[in-house]
């Protein structure tokens, strides 16, 4: 190696460790997310745990994922000074990638469907990043990948690393967080984790950590109509196919991601979207703040198992998230004329929930599996 290339060498890599440092140190000043308890009189027995991670700098969950990719990223080389960096997404994990692009000093394109709600555009360049819109959904992965090249940049892929990027065995993870912040409570061990499904990535975090920990925790995974994820699950199918995008923003999948680890899930269930939505406001209202649609997925899914526990007799606690606020979805989810426009009704589910939560039963249906051989 001449002089000239070991110099360049050297600058090199004291901006990726620049950058490293700045994301690590972004991440000390955040205070990790609460866990609040919700008061359930109708159940003595069992205590319903939300992580909240709507309390990011960038207001997701998605934060977590957006600062692993970045941070493995850099430590693979695929990310140097002036690399622009692009990703499939038009929601939280765009804006939480533009967040850490701008930290770091280096371009970020979003690919997106040109129908992508202002609101969502907004916040993306308000991070400094830059829109590319498409026309055909389903061409997402390849057009990142060509704008990548086009650009000589680094297609960030979520869908593909989410899963890898994530130190799953520590390292302050979400599923190390829930663990220890539930260690002063009654039922330190929670009977159920339960988290829906985007890229799959914090389903796999947590299905491992729980098994590395050799915890008795299960993990249900919950997901939404028009998904591969739980027919890929129930039947084993990893090729399944859905032909629309999911109405629930940021979970749900038209394909089985190679993030999605099948093999750390308990079980699964599948949640009507108006069942979600329904959730989704019944929730806000007893937490006296907006949470977003998937928020809404979770909270219908740890009923489902709260439901079956109370029936068998069974007392412990389950853990849900708060994937993010509300507030993003003022204009879709919480608009009567929006959610006439997409055929959606959760109005008659929401007495429902509110029975269940006043000790009644949970009246919806709901599709579960075990995996390929329930």
């Amino acid at each position: 190696m001449s002089a000239h290339d070991s110099q360049e060498c050297t600058e090199s890599r004291g901006w990726v460790d620049r950058a490293i440092a700045a994301i690590e140190s972004d991440q000390r000043r955040s205070a990790d997310t609460h866990l609040w308890k919700l008061d359930l009189p109708a159940y003595p027995g069992i205590d319903i745990y939300l992580k909240d991670e709507s309390t990011h700098p960038t207001g997701s969950l998605k934060h977590r994922l957006a600062r692993s990719l970045f941070l493995y990223a850099l430590c693979n080389g695929h990310i140097r000074e002036g690399t622009p960096v692009i990703e499939a997404s038009s929601g939280s994990t765009a804006v939480s990638e533009a967040y850490f692009a701008r930290m770091i000093g280096v371009p970020f394109y979003a690919v997106m469907p040109r129908t992508t709600s202002a609101e969502k555009v907004a916040a993306i360049e308000h991070y400094g990043g830059k829109r590319h819109f498409i026309d055909e959904g389903h061409r997402i992965y390849e057009d990142s990948a060509a704008l990548a090249a086009r650009l000589g940049g680094h297609f960030m892929d979520q869908f593909t690393y989410a899963e890898r990027a994530t130190d799953w065995r520590g390292n302050n993870n979400i599923a190390e967080s829930i663990f220890e912040q539930l260690r002063g409570e009654r039922f330190p061990c929670p009977s159920w984790v339960v988290m829906s499904a985007g890229t799959g990535g914090t389903t796999a975090t947590i299905g491992r950590y729980i098994r590395y920990k050799r915890h008795s925790t299960r993990l249900s995974v919950a997901d939404v109509e028009r998904s591969a994820f739980f027919e890929g699950y129930a039947t084993g199918n990893r090729d399944c196919r859905c032909g629309q995008p999911s109405r629930i923003e940021g979970i749900g999948r038209p394909r089985v991601e190679p993030s999605f680890v099948a093999g750390v899930i308990d079980h699964m269930v599948r949640v009507p979207d108006a069942v979600s939505l329904a959730a989704m406001r019944v929730l806000s209202r007893k937490l006296g703040r907006r949470v977003g649609g998937s928020t809404g997925t979770n909270f219908v899914a740890a009923c489902f198992h709260a439901a079956r526990m109370a029936a068998a007799g069974e007392a412990g606690s389950i853990v849900t998230l708060i994937c993010d606020s509300g507030e993003r979805y003022a204009n879709t989810y919480y608009s009567d004329e929006w959610l006439r426009a997409a055929g959606l009704d959760p109005s008659p589910f929401e007495p429902r929930m509110e029975a269940f939560l006043a000790g009644g039963a949970l009246d919806i249906a709901i599709e579960e599996s075990s995996g390929p051989t329930s």
